[in-house]
């Protein structure tokens, strides 16, 4: 499957995406919704577990972001991200790392983030390990959560929800942490 790149200096490139149910990508709409709100990103650092395709790291470095670092388990996934970093040109700004978040998150406890984007699988939320890696937020960074349903944004330890957005069945979460 291909995507799409939607704004920035990227805008309109394409990238392959996984032929897997391992993967969810965020969708065109919810991407583009979610960067609509983060606004201004330039010059960030951005941190993307779970990343699937790697598409929040590509649409961020396409928004000006200095650079952002996926984290990625999925050996299939692995390669494609791989692949598509290369096709974008991007190997200046994006490093793949082949680990599972709460490993790396564990062997890394010092790197710090501007912002992380979190996309975990929606059947397994691993809301523990998602509170494990608020602590690579640096002061006054943002931490985005997408999961599944209408309910109440997860309660994640270490930040606070500044705000949450509902797009079909799937949702939006804004945390804080604090300075």
């Amino acid at each position: 499957m291909r995507m799409r790149i939607i704004a920035g200096i990227l805008g309109g490139r394409f990238f392959e995406s996984p032929d897997s149910s391992a993967t969810h990508p965020m969708g065109e709409r919810m991407r583009g919704a979610l960067f609509n709100i983060l606004g201004d990103i330039a010059g960030m650092a951005v941190l993307d577990p779970f990343a699937g395709t790697g598409a929040l790291s590509f649409e961020a470095i396409s928004r000006g972001a200095a650079n952002a670092t996926v984290l990625e388990k999925d050996r299939a996934a692995q390669k494609i991200i791989q692949k598509n970093i290369a096709a974008l040109g991007v190997d200046n700004a994006v490093k793949l790392i082949k680990a599972n978040c709460r490993m790396w998150s564990e062997n890394n406890p010092n790197a710090a983030f501007d912002l992380i984007l979190v996309d975990p699988p929606y059947h397994d939320m691993q809301l523990s390990t998602v509170s494990l890696l608020t602590r690579h937020l640096k002061p006054n960074g943002l931490m985005v959560l997408s999961y599944q349903g209408r309910g109440s944004a997860p309660t994640v330890n270490g930040v606070v929800v500044v705000d949450t957005r509902l797009y079909g069945d799937a949702a939006l979460a804004f945390y804080r942490k604090a300075a």
